[in-house]
């Protein structure tokens, strides 16, 4: 789409309510919603990114965008649903199957995976149970329900990202490590693709495989961009 605008402004519409306007014409989401962002640093990012397009309009270059209308349209009219639906990894979560062997990744596993369920438990109270066998490992009712209610504390915009973010990293606590900034984004994604980094090291990569870990780590890197001021 080519670009039909010359300037990318933040409005002020109410107390705690901002919108970005191009050519003085507010923006509305892609079902027809008003923009209504709830910080000035998320309107300013949103603004910034419409104000750096080129002649043509790159929406895979406006992450910042793209959260806020999923969080407009999507998240908000099912956001029990979408809660939900980040809470189910609780069940399977990344951090909980480490491997028996061999020895060198079953360590790699322990030394980056461990702290951060430490931290969980320290944190929510959410004590985790680990498996190194394939089977599926139940995890305790109540570290389910307080993980849930971390989650569910969230608003629409940060939920928005945080779907991503869980999907991608396959661990609610990973994710939740993100918004909380425990960790940033390049050590988040490192711990996902800890597996992935092993086996590299070890028999080598292709080009398909560095291009989809870089593909990963960009996405991850813009939604952690997007949490630090969705609750700004």
């Amino acid at each position: 789409m080519k670009r039909f605008y010359k300037e990318a402004a933040v409005q002020e519409k109410a107390v705690d309510a901002y919108c970005v306007a191009l050519d003085g014409r507010v923006m509305r989401t892609p079902g027809r919603e008003l923009l209504s962002l709830p910080n000035l640093a998320l309107a300013e990012a949103i603004a910034r990114e419409w104000a750096e397009q080129p002649e043509k309009i790159d929406p895979k270059a406006m992450p910042m965008t793209r959260y806020a209308n999923t969080a407009i349209d999507r998240v908000r009219p099912r956001r029990d649903t979408v809660i939900d639906e980040i809470a189910a990894y609780c069940q399977t979560d990344l951090l909980c199957y480490r491997a028996e062997s061999p020895e060198s990744l079953a360590a790699l596993q322990d030394a980056v995976w461990q702290p951060q369920l430490d931290w969980a438990a320290e944190r929510y109270g959410a004590r985790m149970r680990v498996t190194r066998q394939i089977l599926h490992v139940a995890q305790p009712p109540e570290t389910l329900s307080v993980l849930r209610d971390a989650v569910a504390q969230r608003n629409d915009f940060t939920l928005s990202a945080m779907h991503t973010l869980t999907a991608i990293l396959g661990s609610v606590v990973l994710a939740l490590a993100v918004f909380e900034r425990r960790v940033d984004a390049p050590a988040a994604a490192a711990a996902s693709l800890v597996d992935e980094l092993w086996q590299a090291e070890k028999w080598g990569d292709d080009v398909e495989a560095v291009f989809r870990r870089n593909a990963v780590q960009a996405e991850i890197a813009s939604a952690s961009r997007f949490l630090a001021v969705s609750e700004a």
